[in-house]
Formats: structure tokens, C-alpha cells, sequence
């Protein structure tokens, strides 16, 4: 008799742990939700998460900017095609930021490859003496300056050859925004051979085989209120 009384007991405590247990996990009718996540599976990040990130916690991944981001302030130095250094001075700083308010679509490493170009079309059209290729790219004071010394040269029956091997640097060394006028000037390092030649065509100055470091500070200035998006070489001078 008392063995009846213990598998009774028994029973009733395997039908209360069983009720107890669907009460907690509940009863499944077919029609449950899948889970949210396999559990093993790494977290999905949340809306507004930077790549690399889950339930806030960041990893070693930064996130880069898209090209539609705002940037606080503009690139301080790259490298182009052929090592030429393009670098924003510390002293450029402040006068790049106001001319990127004034005009947006100013880009600092984006106009040094631009100088670079118009310094190699001036270079080389100042030895051959071409006023119509110097005409557009200079402003009227330094084109009568250029077009006074090729005239001088020519008087003179003197030919200049200069060859640009390359350039080694185009920093902006120095910005500044006046009303809406931009200016922005340029320190060229190139390397070039440069002679003159007489008129019996011997050299009177230079050398042929020999290449020169040569360092230049241009200054281009721009109208940013004007519609015209070109920039005008508005002085000269060598360092050094």
C-alpha cells in the first residue's frame, strides 16, 4: 500500500513540474514567430550605427567619409602622380577656409594640380615668346610685364630654352580672401635646364647639362563672385 502512495505522490509531481513548465515556455501551436536572430549569429548594427559597430560598442574599424560628407576643414597634404608634394602650409590655413565659404566647389590639392599645369603652359610659353598663350592666363599687369621682356629679348636677338624635367613639390604657401577676390599663392619646386642664347646662337647663359632646382612663389587671384572659373597668374618672384 505504501508503494501506491509514493508512485501517486510521484505522479503528482511530474504533473506540476510539466504544468509549471508550460506556463513558463508556453505551448507551441505552429504559428510561433521564428527567432529575431540566431544566437550565434553577430548582432545587425542599428540604424545610425558606423560600419564596425553593434549595440554601441565600436571596433577597431573607422569609418571613412563619403564624397557627399561635410569635411570640417580641407585636405592638408596629398601625394599625385610622380611623388609631387601638394601640401596646405599652416600660414594658408585660415585664408583656404574663407575662400572654400565664398566658393565651395574650391578644392585646395584640386587647384594645385590646376597651377601646376598653368605654370608649365607659362614656362614654356615665356621662352618661346607666345603672348597669345600667356594673354588668357595672366592678368594685365603681369602680361605686360612678360610681354616687356620677351620684347627685350627679341630686341636683343636672344633666344631662351627652358625645359621642365618635373616637379618635386606645389604647396600653398599662402590664401587670402578680400571682398570676394581670392588669392592664392603657389611655392613651386620644379627642376628645369634653362639657357639663353645669343644672337649667333651661343650660349650666354646657363648650361645645357645641367639641371637646376628652381623654386618659385606664384600668385594666382580669382573673382569668386564672378561666373568665370578661371584663376589669372597676378605676380611673380623666386625664393632664394
Amino acid at each position: 500500500m505504501g508503494n501506491n502512495y509514493d508512485i501517486i505522490l510521484i505522479g503528482l509531481v511530474a504533473v506540476f513540474l510539466i504544468l509549471r513548465l508550460r506556463s513558463v515556455l508556453g505551448k507551441r501551436t505552429g504559428n510561433e514567430r521564428p527567432p529575431a536572430r540566431d544566437p550565434f549569429e553577430p548582432p545587425a548594427p542599428r540604424v545610425g550605427d558606423a560600419p564596425g559597430e553593434a549595440s554601441g560598442r565600436p571596433d577597431n574599424v573607422v569609418p571613412l567619409p563619403t564624397a557627399n560628407a561635410p569635411t570640417s576643414r580641407p585636405p592638408s597634404a596629398v601625394t599625385g602622380p610622380g611623388g609631387i608634394r601638394a601640401t596646405l602650409l599652416p600660414n594658408a590655413t585660415a585664408g583656404v577656409a574663407a575662400i572654400r565659404a565664398a566658393d565651395p566647389s574650391f578644392d585646395p590639392m584640386g587647384f594645385c594640380t590646376g597651377a601646376r599645369a598653368a605654370f608649365t603652359a607659362i614656362v614654356e610659353a615665356f621662352a618661346r615668346g607666345d603672348v597669345e598663350v600667356l594673354r588668357p592666363l595672366l592678368d594685365g599687369a603681369t602680361f605686360s610685364s612678360f610681354e616687356g621682356a620677351i620684347r627685350g629679348r627679341a630686341e636683343r636677338k636672344e633666344k631662351a630654352e627652358t625645359t621642365l624635367i618635373g616637379f618635386e613639390a606645389s604647396d600653398i604657401a599662402a590664401a587670402e580672401l578680400r571682398g570676394g577676390l581670392a588669392s592664392v599663392t603657389v611655392r613651386f619646386v620644379s627642376e628645369q635646364i634653362n639657357v639663353v642664347r645669343n644672337a649667333d646662337g651661343q650660349i650666354s647663359d646657363g648650361n645645357p647639362n645641367e639641371v637646376q632646382k628652381v623654386i618659385d612663389l606664384w600668385t594666382f587671384q580669382r573673382d569668386t563672385k564672378s561666373s568665370d572659373p578661371n584663376w589669372l597668374l597676378t605676380k611673380t618672384e623666386s625664393e632664394g
